[in-house]
């Protein structure tokens, strides 16, 4: 299918849009006050649905439990198109100092999924009350993002089923990016996500007799430098690889071997082959390390969701709608991909579709406990979704 922008259909209106835009300001402040994590999003999603239904959205709550879909249909159309906001936050202590900072202890919005929230309604909105389209726009609102569950869930309770999409978009705020700036990738967009859960069990001792001693510390040592080689020497260097060993346990006293140590690390990848090399390879170097002292190591891989891989076409199609709607220079020539990981993978696995990067700006990075959500992004980003909807669904 040629995705062709209609050049007025992607012109949305970014003077009335702006006209309203503080009340979005103001309710994204609302909802970094009070965070919700995973799956408890219950007061956000209250107010979403309320806000959609006052619109004229038919709504449906609660789907993963705490998710909801807006569908807006116009004209006699059967095309269909998915717009994704993330809702939940992060088990964070805030010290932003901000006068809207969360009154949650030990939880904050610190990724900005309240500004994507923010984002998609203001968009919602405007094309509610004065969108042009012709076919069925569904606003997505999904649950659990941080955790990796929330879409999943959803497409097992048969989203894309019950809410038919040709195409499916998300954004993602994004500090250390000029401000109000696009960014499009095109196929591999954001690492696949796996961890291991190392435990190296050797024969604990007094530290003055380690000859007595099978020593898991020097078992992890060895294995933590092994696994460094797998990124060197077993993935093809034109792929993208990381090996993080983030967390070492194993004893108390300084002069006491322990019985066991365990490590727990993340693996990352764009592509499929290199995904599969790195399960194979980080258990069977850790296990061959062990062996070589004579320890005995158990490797729990887990696998976490895979990489964002984006759609040529949509990507193009979404590329040249922010270049109409916001100009030319609101596109990046060239965007790196990134090696964090989203959930929307999943939805791009059963949808074609696209997910792309709003410059933050300068200012601390996404999960920092300083971080809050740049409001300047509301504006362009909802002038971006409203446009997109409209050329997306526009009659001609």
């Amino acid at each position: 299918m040629s995705l062709l922008l209609p050049r007025t259909a992607a012109r949305a209106p970014a003077a009335r849009i702006a006209r309203g835009i503080e009340s979005f300001v103001a309710l994204r402040r609302d909802l970094h006050r009070h965070p919700e994590l995973a799956f408890q999003e219950h007061r956000t999603a209250a107010e979403i649905a309320s806000l959609l239904a006052q619109w004229g959205y038919h709504v449906e709550a609660g789907i993963a439990g705490t998710g909801v879909v807006g569908t807006l249909q116009r004209g006699d159309g059967h095309r269909g198109l998915g717009l994704r906001a993330d809702m939940d936050a992060l088990p964070i202590t805030e010290r932003s100092g901000a006068a809207h900072a969360s009154r949650r202890a030990g939880i904050m919005h610190a990724c900005g999924h309240d500004g994507h929230t923010a984002i998609l309604l203001a968009a919602a909105q405007d094309l509610a009350l004065h969108g042009r389209f012709d076919g069925r726009l569904h606003v997505i609102f999904q649950p659990a993002e941080e955790v990796g569950a929330g879409a999943r869930r959803m497409i097992g309770e048969g989203l894309f089923q019950r809410y038919p999409c040709d195409a499916v978009f998300a954004l993602h705020n994004w500090p250390g990016v000029p401000e109000g700036r696009f960014g499009f990738v095109e196929g591999p967009a954001m690492a696949a996500i796996d961890q291991a859960l190392i435990q190296i069990h050797g024969r604990g001792g007094h530290g003055a007799a380690p000859h007595e001693t099978v020593d898991p510390v020097v078992v992890a040592a060895h294995a933590i430098t092994a696994l460094q080689t797998i990124v060197s020497r077993n993935v093809d260097p034109l792929d993208m690889a990381v090996v993080t060993v983030g967390a070492i346990q194993g004893g108390e006293a300084s002069n006491v071997i322990p019985d066991s140590v365990a490590l727990k690390l993340t693996a990352r990848s764009y592509r499929p082959e290199a995904r599969a090399l790195l399960q194979r390879r980080i258990p069977a170097l850790v296990q061959a390390q062990a062996e070589s002292f004579g320890a005995v190591a158990e490797v729990e891989y887990r696998l976490g969701f895979p990489s964002v891989v984006n759609h040529v076409a949509e990507t193009a199609f979404a590329r040249g709608v922010a270049a109409e709607a916001l100009g030319a220079a609101a596109v990046l020539a060239e965007f790196r991909p990134r090696t964090a990981s989203e959930d929307f993978a999943f939805m791009l696995e059963a949808c074609p579709g696209s997910y792309l990067f709003l410059g933050a700006g300068e200012g601390p990075p996404l999960h920092s406990p300083s971080y809050d959500f740049n409001d300047a992004l509301i504006l362009p980003g909802a002038i971006f979704w409203s446009a997109l909807a409209q050329a997306f669904l526009s009659p001609s």
